[in-house]
């Protein structure tokens, strides 16, 4: 049987992946890992919000 290490690393990198840690404020919520998924950013929904609503 051959071994197939691509997928074994893909595997591990996505589970790093979503940790749901923000990258802004460092909380632990669920909403991180369901917007990097629709919008390919690791923010929780206050962190999406207040980006949203003040962008700079």
């Amino acid at each position: 049987m051959i071994k197939n290490n691509f997928s074994d690393n893909f595997d591990k990198k996505n589970l790093e992946d979503l940790n749901n840690f923000c990258e802004e404020c460092k909380n632990e919520d669920e909403s991180v890992s369901q917007n990097l998924i629709l919008n390919g950013f690791k923010l929780c929904k206050s962190c999406k919000a207040s980006k949203t609503i003040f962008p700079i």
